[in-house]
């Protein structure tokens, strides 16, 4: 009789399998709504999209019978090789792949497309679990944090040589992980401050921007520095060049563009102020409060030039669409709006199955795929749609639980890079349809139309699925 330890079938998350089972089955039902067709009305045409997923679907079971019958260990000694394929891959696709809708990231085989970035998801979560789990990784050494970097940096950079910036923008989800397993707090948070100013910029004027920023950084360290000498120079220093500024901004004309000359003064003066200080008295905090003024001025002037010789014009567009700088419900945010009409017009209890019409007259575009929330918000409603999202928060808290549990530092770390996909694809993916976020074309899991997502999705979980069922086995 085999030992409970090696017996999979009782060692398995089977409320995992189950609610994994629950939200393909919904997925596949919705695809069929969304392109649902009079003329084939059965749900097992293959000729027909939901006909195609059913395939995938089956294809995908058996995914999971060959990812849970392979040693665990499997997984952890070929992370590394993995992450080469998946490299490769994204190389060749440069080459070899075809363009859909403006991004070269597909390899298409006959009538079968296949998107590497998918899988590639798949191997950087295996390869960061093995570096991070590793006996030579330290955040106290330079060549681990600098490998770390590497590590997740380049398949985002071949990723926006594909001109894919949604999948680019998944591996950010990362940065969970890290702070997990050990990131510094401060540059976690400060992360998140980046984004939030980059999105300040976007949507205020710069100089006031810069102007607030400089006015907190001087009444920050004047809190935290109490009152001796070298505050109420900085301080006062600070009131004199405003004022002298605000006199030559309302009554001089000696500058073409004043009010960034102005600033960008007022910024390099105070900054140097505070350097100089700091090597008379050595004052660790002026050094800081300088350098941060320094790099966040920086930072937000150059937002700009990001923003417009980064991103590509559609994506610009789509941004300031969202951030309310532009309005145009008839072309760029055509999808956006049709896509709210539809998820508000589902009231309460939806429209029924097969009833929507926003859906039914095919005013959504890509409603089998990347706006097949809408679909959800039509035809079941509220009800519906939380009753989704409860099903995706349950799935991600509970990967998160069963990460904890884990007796491998790598089975621990990899739970945490599937729970951070997911709910990076999941928050994004039904942010734009609501009109949250810019429209960047990541699918929703397990419900959006296509081979490639379906089954890079399930074996990025099963993988999980089966480090956890092995847990009682694992010593490292």
């Amino acid at each position: 009789m085999p030992n409970k330890r090696d017996n999979i079938l009782v060692n398995i998350d089977w409320t995992t399998i189950i609610v994994y089972l629950i939200l393909v089955f919904l997925g596949w039902i919705n695809i069929y709504s969304a392109v649902y067709d009079e003329n084939h009305s059965s749900i097992f045409d293959f000729s027909q999209r939901y006909g195609k997923q059913l395939v995938w679907i089956g294809a995908a079971l058996i995914l999971i019978f060959i990812v849970l019958i392979v040693d665990s260990k499997f997984y952890s000694a070929f992370a590394f090789p993995f992450y080469g394929i998946g490299i490769l891959l994204l190389i060749l696709v440069l080459f070899l792949g075809i363009e859909v809708n403006t991004s070269k990231s597909w390899f298409e085989i006959g009538s079968f497309r296949m998107q590497p970035v998918e899988f590639t998801k798949i191997t950087i979560c295996l390869a960061l679990a093995q570096y991070l789990s590793s006996l030579s990784f330290s955040w106290q050494k330079t060549k681990s944090i600098i490998v770390l970097i590497l590590l997740i940096a380049l398949p985002i950079l071949l990723i926006f040589i594909q001109n894919d910036t949604g999948s680019a923008l998944v591996f950010f989800a990362f940065v969970f992980v890290l702070f997990r397993e050990g990131l510094n707090r401060v540059l976690f948070i400060t992360s998140f401050a980046l984004i939030a100013l980059f999105i300040l910029a976007l949507v205020t004027n710069l100089e006031i921007l810069v102007i607030t920023i400089l006015v907190a950084g001087v009444i920050g360290f004047a809190l935290t520095n109490g009152r001796n000498l070298q505050t109420q120079i900085i301080f006062y220093s600070f009131l004199l060049y405003a004022s002298v500024s605000l006199v030559l901004l309302n009554y001089t004309d000696i500058f073409l563009d004043k009010e960034i000359v102005l600033i960008l003064i007022n910024v390099g003066v105070i900054a140097i102020q505070m350097l100089i200080i700091y090597f008379v008295k050595r004052n660790k905090t002026l050094l800081l409060f300088g350098l941060l003024i320094i790099g966040v001025s920086t930072f937000v002037f150059s937002v700009d030039y990001l923003f417009y010789n980064a991103l590509q014009p559609h994506q610009q567009n789509r941004i300031n669409e969202v951030l309310g700088k532009n309005t145009d419900p008839l072309g760029i945010g055509y999808n956006v709006n049709q896509s709210k009409i539809a998820i508000g017009s589902g009231g309460f209890t939806g429209k029924g199955f097969l009833q929507g019409t926003q859906t039914k007259y095919n005013f959504v575009p890509e409603q089998s795929t990347d706006f097949i929330f809408c679909t959800i918000g039509e035809e079941w409603g509220f009800i519906g749609t939380t009753t989704v999202l409860f099903l995706f928060m349950f799935l991600i808290v509970r990967i998160i639980v069963l990460s904890e549990r884990q007796r491998s530092k790598f089975s621990r770390i990899y739970g945490y890079g599937v729970a951070s996909i997911l709910f990076f694809h999941v928050a994004v993916n039904i942010s734009m349809t609501i009109g949250l976020a810019p429209v960047i074309g990541i699918p929703l899991p397990f419900f959006s139309y296509g081979g490639s997502s379906l089954w890079a999705f399930t074996i990025l979980l099963f993988i999980f699925v089966k480090l956890d069922a092995d847990r009682l086995q694992i010593f490292r």
